[in-house]
């Protein structure tokens, strides 16, 4: 019998590891590896092409760690290079190993402490009031990037909820960028929610819409609490959008899928999926029209 894993080149093998492991789905990354490493048989190729995967998906997820007491979200935008990232709170820059879940290589960085952190930690102080509110277990960062003599603070917000027993894992996530700019400025969001459900079914549902605004500037403090503001009227009409959606698509579903499924005598609880899904998205609701056609990816 021919051995087709030694046909495979190097080269497709380190693409094929690599783009299945950034594709896991959120709070799976250990498990796919672990499954992955049965079929590849090479540990130190799993190893080189699992540190590489992790720092890519935590960046995706904003995987947050826990410094001192303190919750750090791993962005792109706190990265320094070399898979190092930085915490503005705790003046520290670190890796962090996904596969062995711990901090490494953990050195002092220093924070030019200007008008524009000044205002970084105000903005900080505001959202963290707005996340506390509306998120069971969320976590917020705000960053500062110079982007050609430009100041930009970035805005990151993660929950999650990951119920392997039940069946199920669930993500929120949104980020905000805008410039340090006087009299008025730019704000551009966008907000992502995906879960995967796979009990009797593999289902994953990848939702995300982008926003773009202006706010007015006065001082910082009333820049902070605009800001704050926004994010959290933006937020709640995307919940309840994708909640209203989510109802339609049930119905939808349920025609569709008594044709095209073959009889497995198992059933699809639409019902206690949009359940879970309130659990996923907490915010508070509002109302905007969203359209359904980007709404979910069904794989059987």
């Amino acid at each position: 019998m021919i051995n087709i894993r030694n046909k495979v080149s190097e080269k497709k093998k380190e693409r094929a590891i690599q783009n299945l492991l950034t594709q896991a789905p959120p709070g799976e990354f250990r498990k796919s590896f672990d499954d992955l490493s049965l079929l590849v048989q090479d540990e130190k190729l799993m190893r080189q092409q699992g540190e590489w995967a992790g720092n890519k998906y935590c960046k995706k997820y904003f995987v947050p760690l826990n410094i001192d007491g303190h919750q750090v979200l791993l962005a792109h935008h706190n990265e320094l290079g070399d898979q190092r990232f930085f915490d503005s709170h705790s003046r520290l820059s670190f890796k962090f190993d996904v596969l062995e879940n711990q901090l490494k290589d953990i050195e002092s960085h220093g924070v030019l402490r200007n008008e524009a952190e000044c205002l970084r930690m105000v903005v900080s102080y505001a959202l963290k009031i707005y996340v506390s509110n509306h998120f069971p277990s969320g976590n917020c960062n705000v960053l500062r990037k110079t982007i050609k003599n430009k100041e930009f603070l970035i805005a990151c917000i993660e929950d999650h909820h990951y119920k392997v027993s039940n069946f199920w894992n669930g993500l929120w996530k949104s980020k905000w960028i805008f410039s340090v700019t006087p009299f008025l400025t730019q704000v551009i969001g966008s907000i992502y929610v995906k879960a995967h459900f796979f009990k009797h079914i593999n289902f994953h549902i990848d939702i995300s819409k982008d926003v773009q605004d202006s706010l007015d500037v006065v001082n910082q403090a009333q820049l902070a609490l605009g800001f704050a503001k926004f994010v959290e009227e933006q937020e709640n009409k995307f919940q309840a959008a994708v909640l209203e959606e989510l109802q339609e698509l049930t119905i939808v579903l349920k025609k569709t899928l008594r044709r095209d499924l073959p009889v497995t005598r198992t059933y699809i609880d639409w019902q206690r999926i949009v359940n879970d899904m309130k659990l996923v998205m907490y915010p508070v609701h509002g109302y905007i029209s969203y359209s359904k056609n980007a709404l979910c990816n069904w794989i059987t």
